[in-house]
């Protein structure tokens, strides 16, 4: 984390509140964030660049640091990089469908 150009701190937002102030639910806020932040992370690496997901426990102090308003919890820090010169990486395999599905 300390060597990352980049440290994105992802947030959800569970309701907005109106100019009369009046709170608005906002629903699927958790799946909508984490589907958001796999797209972000796929287009990360397709940029080559590297990412590592951290949650640290707790992440209230995120709001306090960043300015963020008590509707907003953190969600997710992604750390965002380019690989080191000599980082060990696994050569993962995609698996063939057959492995993973069965038609019937």
């Amino acid at each position: 984390m300390e060597k990352a150009p980049f440290l994105i701190a992802i947030f959800a937002k569970s309701y907005d509140i109106l100019p009369d102030g009046r709170k608005v639910k906002q629903y699927y806020s958790q799946e909508s964030v984490g589907i958001a932040s796999g797209i972000l992370i796929t287009a990360i690496h397709n940029a080559g660049l590297v990412s590592l997901t951290h949650t640290p426990s707790p992440m209230n102090f995120l709001n306090e640091i960043l300015g963020r308003p008590g509707n907003e919890r953190p969600f997710l820090l992604l750390v965002v990089g380019y690989p080191e010169k000599h980082a060990k990486v696994p050569d993962i395999k995609k698996k063939e469908l057959s492995e993973i599905v069965t038609f019937k």
